[in-house]
């Protein structure tokens, strides 16, 4: 029998993409891969290592694959992925159920990583580096590369949305983000490698593209091109298979009128702008390396809703960031009193490793983060449910994405996957991957209820 492998998948959908390629490597080498990790010979947990919550959530899967040795076919399991890089040699010595911590660097040769620790062998866990000092791979180079070479990437489920990677790092210094460190500078895909593995998704069934990078609105910068992205969307397009592609991660400060004109107006791109805040306060936001505030953030939501009133929007937040006032605090739910979001995300600040804010004295005290947390959570679930109910008689198209014990349910073109609220079709007997045209008749908080026309 051949050597089975399942990967476990944490974090964002950065690291959806991550699996996926890894994956294709593993079985180009004839290597099976399985759904349910107590099946599998090895197992790859694909960690976290963003906020101090999803490094516990990560060292916690891979205790509980570990647990798996006692009682299943699993022999060994390895940690990859974004806290494995970034920690390295220390996770390797505090966590000695893992039998491989391995880096982005071991990625190019997994099979041979696999199969040394199930012959016994340990390799050597990553040092953790700035790989922001890593010279980048330059736009003259990436332009001699063929690009003729097999896609690589392995579908691991079935469903109608899949993420599209389409540059990884970042430029950007913000205060309380470790990401540039372990992800390095920002690289742009090229248009040509993109659109081969959007055309490849949308014929191995696919219905929406999600578009994901560290920062989305840098997309072509480094191939000389900032508005390259306006110029890839209506290609996309073109791919008949392909019936919605949505953009994540806008950064507010580099949106532009042109972008905004492409979202809302070539086909097929779905009316949807996940633009990272992050906070409302001017003087934070200047702490956190990051521009604008409440004035900035409203004229750029409103030139979105002036042409195109319906249009989708969601946000992030940082509360109790290092030195925030009561004042300073006050002023995000000013914000989202009057933008009307979507989507709200709520996150207290924690001290991450090698960020610049983690040196910062005016830490304030976790019990004061965690109260502003919880307050301002019981604001964003009601103005998201305020904002939902607004719904109520709008004409939508609905993506099915379940049909379970909870109904036929899925998402409109407003709602991003997973992150946001879910729509229930109460009338319908559509397939799952099908898109329904329907009326909103109800909202449950962020949830939307609709009947089709």
């Amino acid at each position: 029998m051949s050597t089975r492998v399942a990967i476990v998948t944490l974090g964002c959908a950065r690291n959806e993409v991550d699996s996926e390629e890894l994956a294709a490597r593993l079985s180009k080498d004839g290597i099976e891969l399985v759904q349910e990790p107590s099946d599998a010979d090895a197992v790859l947990v694909n960690t976290c290592g963003f906020i101090e919550a999803a490094k516990k959530d990560s060292i916690d899967t891979l205790l509980a694959a570990n647990d798996l040795k006692q009682n299943s076919n699993v022999k060994a399991v390895l940690a990859v992925g974004c806290m494995a890089e970034r920690y390295g040699n220390e996770l390797e010595k505090a966590l000695p159920e893992a039998d491989a911590i391995l880096g982005f660097d071991d990625y190019d040769h997994i099979t041979a990583k696999v199969n040394d620790v199930l012959n016994g062998r340990r390799p050597a866990a990553p040092i953790p580096q700035d790989r922001r000092l890593l010279l980048p791979i330059s736009p003259t180079a990436r332009s001699e590369q063929k690009i003729s070479q097999p896609l690589n990437r392995f579908r691991l489920d079935d469903k109608a949305t899949a993420p599209l990677k389409l540059a990884s790092g970042c430029d950007r210094r913000c205060t309380f983000c470790a990401i540039p460190r372990f992800r390095g500078s920002y690289l742009s895909r090229r248009p040509a490698e993109i659109l081969e593995e959007a055309a490849w998704l949308g014929q191995n069934g696919v219905k929406e593209l999600f578009l994901v990078s560290e920062n989305t609105t840098s997309f072509g910068k480094d191939l000389g091109d900032i508005r390259l992205l306006e110029t890839l969307l209506p290609e996309i397009a073109k791919i008949n298979e392909i019936e919605w592609i949505r953009l994540s991660y806008l950064q507010p400060a580099e949106m532009r009128p042109s972008l905004i004109e492409a979202v809302v107006k070539t086909p097929k791109v779905v009316p949807y702008f996940d633009l990272s805040f992050q906070h409302a306060h001017p003087d934070v936001l200047r702490r956190m390396k990051r521009f604008g505030g409440t004035k900035d953030f409203l004229n750029l939501i409103n030139s979105i809703r002036k042409i195109s009133p319906t249009a989708g929007i969601r946000s992030n937040f940082i509360v109790g960031f290092p030195g925030e006032t009561e004042n300073e605090f006050a002023e995000i739910q000013n914000f989202l009193e009057q933008a009307q979001l979507d989507a709200i995300g709520i996150f207290g600040y924690s001290v991450e490793d090698g960020t610049e804010a983690a040196n910062f004295s005016d830490t304030l005290a976790q019990e004061v983060v965690d109260e502003r947390v919880k307050n301002l959570n019981t604001i964003a679930q009601e103005l998201m449910s305020q904002r939902a109910h607004q719904r109520i008689g709008e004409d939508v198209e609905v993506l099915v994405e379940a049909n379970d014990e909870d109904g036929l349910t899925g998402r409109i073109m407003q709602q991003g996957p997973e992150v946001d609220g879910i729509t229930t079709i109460l009338d319908s007997v559509a397939s799952v991957g099908e898109l329904v045209k329907a009326v909103v008749v109800g909202s449950v908080g962020a949830d939307l209820e609709v009947k089709t026309k």
